[in-house]
């Protein structure tokens, strides 16, 4: 390779390195690896949240084994009530049944009993025809009750033998209809009690039965948030985890080209110095070797000088916004002073205004943006040329009403009604509400 060769191709490089060691080089870099700690601290805490989870989790586990131990009890305990309502039932049957019984055994005493009031009235019907004791009779007939008659009757000195043996057998009679009524009257009160308890069995295996579906319906409910936490938390860290690995990989590869470009550099200054050297030396050669020096110090005069880096594409407007995307949301006027950005409110226009500043493009004042002084802050194109960061404009509850920033694919990022989101203009409320007013900062 000869000198000129070596001289241009060393400058040429030397142009190059100082391209791509400039200050906005190391500043992407510096930007990754504050993008990546942000990250990682990100990841930090959601780490500890799936820990906190992960522990919920142990907790409802051990609250769902005592809770799988009360359910257990309380079944037992519903079947025991329903045996106990079922024995219940039976004894409720079988005293029915008895009480059936001895109603009959009364009914046909009652019947003896009016048997023997007829005899007895007729006895002292006879007496009193025969001519007995008016006295006698008197005491007989004016008995108020068939007890107070044979009360009576025992008590009259007077009664023949036969007579006496009728009354002592019906007083033995009433006697014993009077302890089966009382016996019948102890089993109808027994059967109430036995009806109210079967009564208040059941309500309580109701509540029973209805404290199981409670409880059941909060340990599912428990578990099903839990799940869906510690699933949300884990693909929220994998994502974070995939994001910093790309910067990782992207910082590890921007150090190599670094490195590369630098050892390249160095290369160069050395060709350049090598070539020096035999330049001087050679200044006492014949003179045709003057023109070769000539030309190569005309080289060497005349290589490019190292261009700055070009500025950022307005294209990154695109994306500088999506920090906004779920933690944002609209104000009607908002977005205008630092206090409305910091909480993330914005309109439309304010956040247009917002993502241009952010890549070094002042649209006009912060305070009085708006559509209007938009659509005129650039040049007007054709929908079919729009690219990454054009503004586009729909007609809402105005011509031109509303303005967001293309992103490409037929999508646009904007304030929308929930915030800052991408929505898509080729379909549905966006595609009838764009008016075709495409506008390139």
């Amino acid at each position: 390779m000869n000198k000129k060769a070596i001289f241009a191709n060393a400058a040429v490089v030397l142009g190059l390195s100082s391209v791509f060691s400039t200050e906005a080089f190391a500043s992407t870099i510096n930007e990754m690896e504050n993008q990546k700690t942000t990250i990682q601290q990100e990841r930090e805490e959601l780490q500890g949240k799936i820990s906190s989870a992960n522990e919920e989790k142990k907790r409802l586990e051990k609250e769902q084994s005592s809770l799988s131990a009360q359910l257990e009890r309380l079944k037992l305990a519903a079947k025991e009530n329903e045996k106990k309502v079922t024995d219940t039932e039976d004894s409720i049957k079988q005293t029915t049944e008895k009480i059936d019984i001895l109603q009959k055994d009364i009914d046909t005493l009652n019947e003896k009993l009016e048997e023997r009031n007829q005899v007895l009235a007729q006895r002292a019907k006879a007496l009193q025809e025969a001519g007995g004791s008016v006295d006698y009779v008197q005491v007989l007939l004016g008995s108020q009750s068939f007890s107070d008659f044979v009360d009576r009757s025992v008590a009259v000195s007077t009664i023949i033998s036969a007579d006496r043996d009728i009354l002592k057998e019906t007083k033995e009679m009433q006697d014993e209809v009077a302890q089966k009524q009382s016996s019948v009257k102890g089993k109808l009160k027994d059967l109430e009690a036995m009806k109210e308890e079967l009564k208040g069995i059941n309500e309580y295996l109701a509540e029973q039965k209805a404290e199981q579906e409670t409880l059941a319906a909060q340990l599912n409910e428990k578990k099903s948030e839990n799940a869906q936490q510690v699933a949300s938390l884990t693909e929220q860290e994998t994502d974070l985890s995939t994001q910093e690995q790309t910067l990782t990989d992207s910082i590890a590869a921007k150090k190599q080209r670094e490195q590369e470009q630098k050892e390249a550099a160095e290369k160069a200054e050395q060709q350049v110095a090598t070539a020096s050297s035999q330049s001087i030396a050679e200044k006492a050669a014949p003179a045709q070797d003057n023109e070769s020096t000539k030309a190569t110090s005309k080289a060497i005069v005349e290589a490019p000088a190292a261009k700055s880096a070009p500025a950022a594409s307005h294209s990154n407007v695109a994306t500088v916004g999506n920090k906004w995307i779920g933690n944002s949301a609209y104000v009607f006027g908002g977005g205008r002073t630092q206090a409305d950005i910091n909480r993330g409110f914005f309109d439309c226009s304010s956040f247009v205004h917002w993502a241009y500043s952010q890549v070094g493009v002042e649209l006009g004042p912060r305070g009085y943006v708006s559509t209007e002084t938009l659509k005129h802050a650039g040049t007007q194109i054709s929908a079919s040329q729009m690219q990454p960061g054009d503004l586009v404009f729909f007609n809402t509850y105005k011509t031109d009403g509303h303005v967001g920033i293309y992103v490409g694919n037929g999508k646009f990022i904007g304030a929308q009604s929930k915030g800052v989101g991408i929505a898509d203009m080729t379909q549905g409320y966006w595609k009838k509400k764009f008016n075709g007013r495409v506008v390139r900062i």
